[in-house]
């Protein structure tokens, strides 16, 4: 049997199946075979997050990792956070209660992490040295946040990249820092 031939066969196997496309401005559309109608029903063009991530990952001790939804006021009180870098995404609400370090990192391949890392290891070690609780957050606590505080354990606790890495993973195990911050960090020098 020529590849063409089992390639044919095995498309014959293959159950017909209908797509629904969603677009930006909500408008949906039904694709089957080749055929493309337009539905009635619309939604929004994203997904929404209907389940808020607000509980924070304890990474090591007054350190703590998390999405936006972590500076929930409530969140930070139950906590005893009285200190919040957010890297990326300020929060909507802010406590007076509160100390808070914003840092612009942009969450692409090929941003430039260690032109931030001073000014955001700087707020989480006067923190942790002090004995408060200080979250470190981005918009899902996945990249940003986490390559920051894998970054802060290389080079403030002396841990290699790897055991910085399973450190934060197993307290946070949604954590993917994109591929360009997985480069950098696992070159960061201790210092």
């Amino acid at each position: 049997m020529s590849l063409l031939s089992a390639l044919q066969e095995k498309k014959q196997q293959l159950k017909r199946t209908e797509t629904i496309i969603t677009l930006e401005d909500g408008r949906k559309f039904a694709e089957f075979k080749n055929n493309i109608r337009q539905l009635e029903e619309t939604s929004l063009g994203f997904v929404v997050d209907t389940k808020p991530d607000n509980i924070p990952a304890k990474v090591i001790d007054c350190l703590y990792l998390g999405s936006q939804d972590c500076c929930d006021l409530a969140v930070l009180r139950q906590y005893s956070i009285k200190f919040v870098l957010s890297v990326g995404v300020e929060p909507f609400a802010k406590s007076p209660n509160v100390t808070y370090k914003f840092v612009d990192i942009l969450d692409l391949v090929e941003t430039d992490l260690e032109k931030y890392l001073h000014e955001c290891m700087h707020f989480v070690d006067v923190c942790v040295r002090n004995k408060t609780n200080v979250l470190v957050h981005c918009n899902a606590g996945i990249s940003r946040s986490a390559s920051v505080v894998i970054a802060y354990l290389i080079i403030k606790r002396n841990l290699l990249f790897d055991d910085a890495y399973a450190l934060v993973k197993q307290a946070r195990a949604t954590v993917k820092p994109n591929d360009g911050f997985m480069k950098q960090l696992q070159h960061l020098k201790k210092k």
